[in-house]
C-alpha cells in the first residue's frame, strides 16, 4: 500500500508518522511511503501524526477479491473458508491520500490506475459495504 498525506489546502505534508493497524498487527511508515500490509477481512485503521500538523486518519475498507467467488463456485466452500481465515481472500486499496484534520474511508472500488484513492466520508463508504 502506498500512503501520502496532504493538508486541507492541497499541499503535500511529508514525513508524517503513520500507524497502520488491523487484526494481524501494527506497522509504521513515514509519508510518502509504501509498505506491505497483511490482508485481512477486517478494515485497516490508519493514523498519521506530525508535530505542528493536525492528524490525518483513514479507514481502508477490506473487500473480498475475485478469488473468493472462484473458491465458492469451484472449491465447494472449503477454499473460501481457508482464504477467509488467512485473510488472503481480501484486498485493500493500493494507494491512498490522507488529508490532515479529516477522517476518510478508502474503498478499492474507487481505485484508479496511476492515481491515488482520495477517499470519502466514512459514513457513506460503510453503508455501501
Amino acid at each position: 500500500m502506498r500512503l501520502e498525506t496532504y493538508s486541507a489546502a492541497g499541499a503535500e505534508i511529508k514525513d508524517m508518522d503513520c500507524k497502520i493497524e488491523n487484526d494481524y498487527g501494527t506497522q509504521s511508515v513515514k509519508t510518502p511511503g509504501t509498505l506491505q500490509v497483511r490482508r485481512s477481512s477486517k478494515d485497516l485503521q490508519i493514523t498519521c501524526v506530525k508535530p505542528g500538523e493536525p492528524d490525518a486518519k483513514g479507514v481502508a475498507v477490506s473487500r473480498a477479491n475475485g478469488g473468493m467467488a472462484g473458491n465458492i463456485l469451484f472449491g465447494g466452500g472449503i477454499g473460501a473458508i481457508i482464504d477467509h481465515n488467512k485473510g488472503t481472500a481480501y484486498t485493500y486499496p493500493e494507494w491512498v491520500r490522507l488529508v490532515a484534520d479529516k477522517l476518510l474511508a478508502f474503498d478499492r472500488k474507487a481505485d484508479k490506475e496511476g492515481a491515488p484513492n482520495l477517499g470519502t466520508d466514512p459514513s457513506v463508504a460503510t453503508s455501501q459495504k
